[in-house]
């Protein structure tokens, strides 16, 4: 069997990787999941199999965390594309978290004292591998649950592996009842593996730095610029769908991979969105791929002013953008109502375009 390491080593041969110490070192506890996951699923099953030898203990899980851009959701990928079994999944941890509530919901209607453990059984049913991309906490009610949650799918056998930008002593920190948070962090360091992704290079931004991230006018030339983007930054694919919760409604994202969302711009302003989705998806994301953004005036001052508004999200949660317009900032909205106020969004549009913007405050 091909070690993970002997896949990341070939894939630095071929040039589609940089050699990195820090990634390099994570890869043999990776490679002990994988062992144990694949056994597990060669074992014999049923009643006899059982009293003929005992399930072994499950490896303890992995909790990887580091700085934007260090390569950790990458890892995550080569770690869940090698390990040869069916029952596995990798999925943003907002969407997941998403469903649980969704199922919770069903679950309240057929009248059970506990709604998390119907959710919690069945997904430990359908899965023994959960590979979570970008947790973070800020929601209340994630933060209620997720601890029971996280406890009865180890309980029942999962191994759980997660990526982060914060160790766990800084998950939700400074939340709504914070205290009663702090078992899962506790279990977070128990009951699995807490590495710090030390390496030095910002892998994202290195690929962004310097190179075009505003393209005009929208044309085929900027799609297929963007396009090449896209594979560059998650290695292609469509991406997943990406569901937050907004006071109490779900605004969607179609096509999220590795933290990377993209989307047109009437997918973004086109529907009734306001400053607490724009704010969402600033969060959830590190890099926003924005096409097709219009000219702007009177005919379409709705979406224009969400437009502002989105710009101003992105903008103070330093979320990296990379768009095609019909035009350079400062010529998108010359005439009708609004356009002295979109001096300032051109301003930022322009400042944003800077090859070292976004290092500073993301987490």
């Amino acid at each position: 069997m091909t070690s993970i390491l002997e896949i990341y080593e070939a894939r630095v041969a071929s040039g589609t990787l940089r050699p990195d110490p820090a990634q390099r070192a994570v890869l043999p506890m990776l490679d002990v999941i994988r062992t144990h996951l694949e056994s597990e699923a060669a074992r014999p099953r049923g009643l006899l199999a059982g009293f003929l030898r005992k399930a072994p203990t499950p490896p303890k899980g992995v909790y990887l965390w580091g700085g934007v851009g260090r390569g950790k959701s990458m890892l995550m990928d080569l770690f869940t594309e090698s390990v040869a079994i069916d029952a596995k999944r990798r999925v943003h941890f907002h969407a997941f978290m998403q469903e649980i509530h969704k199922g919770m919901h069903e679950a309240r209607k057929t009248g059970v004292d506990d709604a998390l453990a119907p959710v919690a059984d069945r997904v430990a049913r359908d899965v023994r591998l959960l590979a979570f991309d970008e947790m973070q906490i800020t929601d209340i009610t994630d933060a209620m649950i997720v601890g029971r949650l996280f406890q009865m799918l180890i309980q029942a056998g999962v191994v759980i592996v997660t990526t982060s930008n914060r160790p766990p002593k800084d998950l939700y920190l400074n939340g709504l009842n914070r205290p009663l948070f702090v078992p899962f962090i506790d279990l977070l360091n128990d009951r699995m593996q807490v590495v710090e992704l030390e390496s030095p290079t910002d892998y994202r931004q290195h690929r962004l730095s310097g190179a075009q991230v505003y393209f005009a006018p929208a044309d085929a030339t900027a799609h297929a610029a963007i396009n090449q983007i896209w594979v560059d930054l998650t290695g292609g694919g469509r991406g997943e769908a990406l569901r937050l919760a907004v006071n109490g409604r779900e605004t969607v994202l179609d096509h999220v991979q590795n933290g990377i969302a993209r989307a047109t711009f009437w997918d973004l302003c086109a529907k009734p969105l306001g400053p607490a989705d724009y704010i969402a998806i600033a969060e959830a994301v590190r890099v926003l791929i924005m096409e097709d953004i219009p000219r702007l005036s009177a005919g379409n001052y709705n979406e224009a002013k969400r437009f502002v508004t989105l710009i101003d999200a992105l903008y103070e949660a330093r979320t990296r953008l990379i768009a095609s317009a019909a035009d350079i900032p400062e010529r998108l909205y010359l005439e009708g109502a609004g356009a002295f106020e979109f001096e300032r969004t051109a301003s930022r549009l322009r400042e944003m375009q800077a090859a070292g913007w976004g290092d500073q405050g993301q987490a």
